[in-house]
């Protein structure tokens, strides 16, 4: 089954089958994002129904996203929108609701319990890297850039990115990234556990297709329970780790009891 793209605030969501694709679409920026794009990426959640699987992120054009809209640094900010200069100007309680709507566009894609994978090309900076690091699986094209620049502007990455990264890179590597802001190859990418595969730029789509094919094998609720728990692990302690498995599997062989006895 095949749902029509829909294109808005340059972000296009497409259902095929039991895979919903979620594009960064505005390649003549080379993705840049806006709150406009946060508003909708929040919104594609809303997509994930029951019988979808995974979710597959990608970007339109050379890049995958240069990150933040530089016009959002400007005085003037974006139509519509507030600037991160005007934004300032206001007392903390609105600068922290203006961010923790932001972050909504990038909590979802671990939080969801089906497989979320970015397949990226090109510049992945600052929002476009904590968006790539959102998802559960990257894929790389061999001519990805990966970056943290919001120290060179004085800023911080708040997008969700900070704990994701430490936890597949460690602290050192995290620390030394995202203050050097420099660009991390796909090469570099895959060593450090940021990217799990690199590819032929001419081959990304293939290769995600490919990954998408591999972990829609198994059962669904299978997978959804295992993604469940692969992410508690990352904070839970042995103890409720254990508890969480033995959790989890009473879940999956009462289904399976179901399925036998029905």
């Amino acid at each position: 089954m095949s749902v029509g793209a829909v294109d808005i605030d340059g972000v296009r969501i497409e259902r095929v089958d039991q895979v919903l694709h979620v594009t960064l679409s505005s390649p003549a920026n080379r993705n840049a994002q806006t709150p406009a794009t946060w508003r909708r990426l929040a919104s594609a959640v809303d997509f994930v129904t029951p019988d979808v699987r995974a979710v597959v992120l990608t970007g339109d054009g050379a890049s995958f996203s240069a990150g933040l809209d530089r016009q959002m640094l400007s005085p003037e900010g974006i139509a519509g929108e507030e600037s991160l200069l005007t934004l300032a100007a206001h007392d903390n309680e609105v600068i922290d609701r203006f961010i923790r709507g932001a972050q909504s566009a990038f909590s979802w894609w671990s939080d969801t319990p089906v497989i979320t994978i970015a397949a990226v090309q090109g510049h992945a900076i600052g929002a476009g890297f904590q968006l790539a690091l959102a998802c559960d699986l990257i894929i790389a094209a061999d001519d990805a850039q990966f970056a943290m620049r919001e120290t060179s502007l004085g800023l911080v990455p708040d997008l969700t990115g900070t704990s994701r990264l430490v936890s597949r890179v460690g602290y050192s590597r995290a620390l030394e990234i995202c203050a050097s802001g420099r660009f991390v190859s796909a090469e570099e990418a895959v060593t450090y556990g940021i990217a799990i595969e690199q590819s032929l730029v001419g081959q990304l789509a293939a290769r995600t297709q490919a990954l998408v094919a591999s972990v829609l094998t198994a059962p669904a609720g299978a997978v959804r329970e295992l993604k469940m728990l692969l992410r508690a692990a990352e904070v839970n302690s042995p103890i409720d780790q254990h508890r969480a498995e033995r959790i989890s599997q009473i879940n999956r062989l009462a289904e399976l009891r179901g399925v036998l006895q029905g």
